[in-house]
């Protein structure tokens, strides 16, 4: 009986001193955005980008990167706030088919986590992105959403590997159209 007490004393110190030690607290979403472009590099706080999109209100910083861009406040705004409704039943066959693989190895060249060394963990935090921005949406997404389902506390947009997909493809509305039409459908069939 003083061996069973002794051992099931240790387990719990061991399960206590487990917690203590090792529970690091898990990040909600991304906190900061960090902008690289060739050598230089600016990171906007996720909570001014999205009081932006919102009231049109920008920091001082954040008024800097968005002259940079060349297009007017408003534009950017209905960027930010563009709901695409998506089940998130659907978002995760797509992420999860042969045809989101592709989308998210691509894609994840241009957003992916600080220190990330393989694009595998791009693509991990790209899914989580998309299916916990669809719930945070309740089942709509847009970038604010994706940027807050977002795994890590810093998010990196690297441009030059974003000017370098946009030069392969024409316009934005042609990659709409391909992934809005035949594989969408091919999924939700599924």
């Amino acid at each position: 009986m003083k061996s069973f007490n002794f051992f099931i004393s240790k387990i719990l110190l061991l399960l206590i001193s487990n917690q203590i030690l090792f529970n690091t607290p898990p990040v909600k979403s991304a906190e900061n955005i960090k902008i690289i472009y060739s050598v230089f590099s600016r990171t906007i706080k996720l909570d001014s980008l999205k009081k932006f999109s919102e009231e049109g209100y920008s920091t001082k910083k954040l008024r800097r990167i968005l002259k940079a861009t060349g297009s007017p406040d408003n534009e950017i705004q209905s960027i930010l706030k563009k709901d695409f409704e998506l089940p998130i039943t659907i978002a995760s066959k797509l992420v999860y088919s042969e045809i989101g693989s592709v989308v998210l190895k691509r894609l994840s060249t241009v957003i992916h986590p600080p220190k990330a060394k393989d694009e595998r963990t791009g693509m991990l935090a790209l899914r989580a992105s998309v299916v916990k921005g669809i719930d945070l949406g309740q089942g709509k997404i847009n970038l604010i959403n994706f940027f807050e389902g977002y795994p890590t506390k810093t998010v990196i947009l690297d441009v030059n590997a974003l000017s370098k997909v946009m030069n392969k493809v024409e316009s934005i509305s042609e990659l709409l159209d391909f992934f809005t039409s035949s594989p969408l459908d091919k999924i939700k069939s599924n």
